[in-house]
């Protein structure tokens, strides 16, 4: 299971605002490059974010599902991008100071990824999800700056 940590200089509530607009997705998820629909119910367990993966002419089109939603603490989602598979990705968001701790868990769940060892697949997820909270950080510390969360 590859792990994430880093220090943001917003609150936990910012970081689930960025979190439960499903139209911002492919703006912090690396890998996303567009939204195709988002459940009016999302992020609540159960609904579903549509999205691609990839870039031109190479894109799949996929969903998310959210698995658990407890803000400003903890989400959980299962992210599909096949033939790659699935994942299951935790964010876990706690004060610190006068910020917060992120952190990003993410497991292949299913396909063709699962079945890599994870002595290859924790090194490219770590660099994957090292980005993905520096994008989440942009975003969410933007937003709160201009009084958007």
């Amino acid at each position: 299971m590859s792990r994430n940590v880093r220090a943001m200089q917003c609150s936990p509530s910012a970081v689930f605002a960025v979190l439960a607009d499903g139209w911002l997705y492919p703006t912090w998820v690396v890998g996303a490059s567009r939204m195709r629909d988002v459940d009016p119910e999302w992020p609540q367990e159960g609904s579903r974010l549509a999205h691609s993966v990839g870039a031109w002419p190479a894109l799949i089109d996929d969903e998310t599902v959210s698995l658990a939603w407890n803000p400003p603490h903890r989400a959980v989602v299962r992210a599909k991008g096949w033939p790659i598979g699935e994942a299951e990705v935790t964010i876990d968001v706690r004060r610190h100071g006068d910020g917060c701790l992120v952190r990003i868990q993410e497991e292949a769940a299913e396909g063709p990824g699962s079945w890599v060892p994870r002595a290859i697949t924790d090194p490219m997820l770590y660099l994957r999800n090292r980005e993905t909270l520096q994008r989440l950080a942009f975003v969410a510390e933007g937003r709160e700056q201009n009084g958007e969360s």
